[in-house]
């Protein structure tokens, strides 16, 4: 088991940019992949996008593909997972997660994650 800690959230204005970033502390992350997940308040917690554990294949929900990145550095100890926001829109306003998955590629599934976060919120404002 492991923790994981995010961080980067914060005010943003439509238009522009914030990156997240998340550590991945405890043990070795390496071998799986990762995602971020957002949930806005009264909404389910949504997929956002993931990366192998190679970092090699990523994955975006509709709705962030063009504006968002996300990347990973695991030669670093703890292992972190990025996430490039830009053009922002006021309906990214959610509370982010980061998670690590119990498989090595890409799955967009919550029950596939089993380490979470607690989170960072993002405001856009409009």
């Amino acid at each position: 088991q492991g923790a994981l800690v995010e961080s980067g959230g914060g005010l943003a204005q439509a238009g522009g940019s914030l990156r997240l970033s998340c550590a991945a502390y405890g043990t070795t992350f390496s071998s799986n992949a990762m995602g971020w997940f957002r949930q806005a308040p009264g909404k389910e917690r949504e997929f956002v996008a993931a990366i192998s554990w190679s970092g090699l294949s990523t994955d975006y929900a509709d709705s962030v593909k063009g504006r968002f990145t996300i990347s990973r550095d695991s030669a670093k100890n703890p292992v972190y997972v990025y996430l490039q926001m830009s053009s922002l829109k006021s309906e990214d306003t959610a509370k982010y997660y980061c998670a690590v998955s119990t498989t090595a590629s890409t799955v967009r599934e919550t029950t596939r994650y089993n380490i979470w976060g607690q989170g960072t919120q993002v405001t856009v404002s409009s």
